[in-house]
């Protein structure tokens, strides 16, 4: 085995002894280590084999029907101070959050193997780069994490060489909800998670690392860690420009990813870069520029069709671990959404009966290696990133919010993403359909307060001298009858298209009192079966719901009491004077 710096031998030791494992193993990220760990788990009958003649090499994992989702009741930032962590977040001091952790860890891997899993969040060779290490005795997360991450023993040597990893310990523990704990620790770069092994909450390298440790992280260096996609548009001429865009849980983040151009736009393009995470720093040109820390995708696979995502659906014919999905006779995954056949077997393994609720669970997943992707772009690969010419928010509003519009400068840019709110869904426990306040998309996810991370933002200002624009969009809003007005889906590049355009000072824009929406003509509806009345209806500004808007803005931001900064106040002032 290579050279291991001592302080990552040192804390394997000691999590050895906490957990009582029966034994150690130092994954390499092989190929021939996955495989073998698909053998071991189709023995023990954790993962169960697909019909491996339609899908080779694709699997199905059944998890706990108590384990289905993030349990942000359950997941704590635990800090020094408590306003370090914020309103935004569960908070426990950091000596309690370890005595709880270690008790609960305490012999929890008797007669189970300790895997020891060194990944890397981004290129490899990237200065912009984070590495981690997890500790865990799940195979199912292991053999995820070689889906997910740069995992392995190139990861191992960065790590030995650069001296600095997060550390993540893991355990499923006995499942059961009330010894179940996510505690992240971000002034010690580190994370404790267990009772869970579902993905959010198991698979530490994404959402506790890449979001909540990195957001952190960025604070102190000077970048920023969000819940972003990054999309490349191409042209018909060659020119490729790089938006990213920030989505609650089920808002079409994926599909958006992986748009494919509609007939309409011949000669254009569309580059997958990252479907649901983006690091952005400034660059040395005064942008900002984003890479993807990840190397897959964990995906939603219900409402995944070949009219919303035939990328999507195209990756996943092969290689693919899918979990909570149902099954077809012949063993194929499905999926409500995906097609019309009937599955014979729901997500918990019994025979299928319609209307006994749904087949699949409605946040079952897919996780896949990245470069199956047909729109993946070889820029994910490159260790500088991509320049961001837009940044665009987003939220699952049936009314008031229009098809888009534009920040009038940054800081009200910054202030359109701290006020997204969007229906809940599956993704996490509790009621869905439910709006709330979701600040650029994460809520869940930032790691420290909000109104710091509110700050961080406002600071590019100083930093940047060519900042993107900022847009928000609503592909959800519908008429009176219920009808959704925009057609969305592949359409969504008229949409985008407009966005790149002001982003370079091109297409037409009329003010209003929220911000810059689409001249009449200006977003092309050409094809379209659309009444001229639902393009207005779209962009239509609706002055009093507006102002309750605001109002309801300013109460949530409140609750973060005076560290708010006052410029997200002064741009809500002048928004409700505008409103007259």
């Amino acid at each position: 085995m290579m050279k291991i710096c001592q302080k990552l031998k040192d804390w394997v030791e000691e999590s050895a002894r906490l957990t009582k494992a029966a034994s150690v193993h130092w994954c390499t990220g092989s190929e021939q280590e996955y495989q073998d760990l698909i053998r071991l788990m189709l023995a023990d009958g954790s993962l169960l084999e697909l019909n491996q003649t339609t899908h080779p090499g694709c699997y199905l994992h059944r998890s706990d029907p108590n384990d289905v989702a993030r349990t942000e009741h359950l997941t704590f930032v635990c800090t020094e101070k408590q306003e370090s962590a914020g309103p935004n977040n569960n908070w426990m001091h950091p000596s309690d959050g370890h005595q709880k952790a270690d008790a609960l860890f305490s012999g929890c891997m008797q007669g189970r193997t300790m895997y020891v899993v060194p990944y890397c969040m981004g290129p490899l060779d990237s200065p912009y780069a984070r590495c981690g290490v997890e500790i865990t005795d799940s195979p199912y997360v292991v053999a995820n994490m070689k889906l997910m991450t740069r995992m392995g023993d190139a990861a191992l040597e960065k790590i030995t060489e650069d001296g600095v990893f997060v550390k993540g310990l893991h355990s499923t523990g006995d499942l059961k909800e009330e010894h179940r704990l996510i505690m992240h620790f971000p002034e010690e770069l580190m994370i404790n998670s267990i009772g869970s092994g579902y993905g959010g909450n198991a698979l530490l390298g994404k959402k506790c690392h890449a979001l909540r440790i990195a957001s952190y992280q960025g604070l102190q260096e000077g970048w920023l860690a969000e819940h972003m996609l990054i999309v490349g548009i191409e042209n018909p001429e060659g020119e490729v420009r790089y938006i990213a865009a920030a989505f609650p849980s089920q808002c079409g983040k994926t599909n958006l990813a992986m748009l494919i151009p509609p007939e309409s736009h011949k000669g254009w393009k569309v580059w997958t870069v990252g479907d649901d995470i983006a690091w952005l720093h400034p660059g040395k040109d005064g942008r900002l520029w984003a890479i993807n820390p990840e190397a897959g995708f964990f995906g939603v696979a219900p409402g995944t069709s070949r009219k919303t995502n035939p990328n999507a659906l195209n990756m996943l014919s092969r290689d693919t671990i899918f979990t909570n999905v149902a099954m077809t006779a012949d063993g194929q995954p499905w999926w409500e959404g995906k097609d019309d056949e009937v599955p014979a077997v729901d997500w918990q393994g019994r025979p299928y009966t319609p209307g006994q609720g749904p087949a699949a669970h409605p946040n079952s997943r897919f996780t896949v290696a990245a470069h199956q992707c047909p729109s993946w772009s070889r820029e994910m690969e490159n260790p500088e990133g991509v320049p961001i010419s837009a940044i665009v928010f987003g939220g699952r509003r049936p009314s008031l919010i229009p098809l888009v519009y534009e920040s009038k400068n940054w800081a009200h840019g910054v202030l359109m993403g701290a006020s997204v709110a969007s229906e809940t869904t599956a993704a996490a426990t509790g009621k869905v359909g439910i709006l709330r306040h979701d600040p650029m998309a994460m809520k869940p996810f930032c790691g420290y307060n909000f109104a710091d991370y509110w700050r961080h933002w406002l600071s590019f200002e100083s930093v940047c001298s060519e900042l993107p624009r900022v847009f928000h969009v609503n592909w959800f809003r519908q008429g009176a009858d219920g009808r959704y007005l925009w057609p969305g889906f592949g359409e969504n590049l008229r949409v985008l298209r407009w966005v790149l355009d002001r982003a370079e000072g091109r297409a037409e824009a009329c003010r209003s009192a929220i911000g810059l929406l689409p001249a009449e003509g200006a977003i092309s509806t050409d094809g379209l079966n659309m009444r001229k009345e639902d393009m207005q209806e779209l962009c239509a500004i609706d002055k009093q719901g507006w102002r309750d808007e605001i109002s309801k803005v300013r109460t949530y931001l409140e609750t973060f009491g005076v560290s708010v900064p006052d410029r997200l106040r002064e741009e809500q002032d002048q928004m409700i004077d505008d409103l007259g």
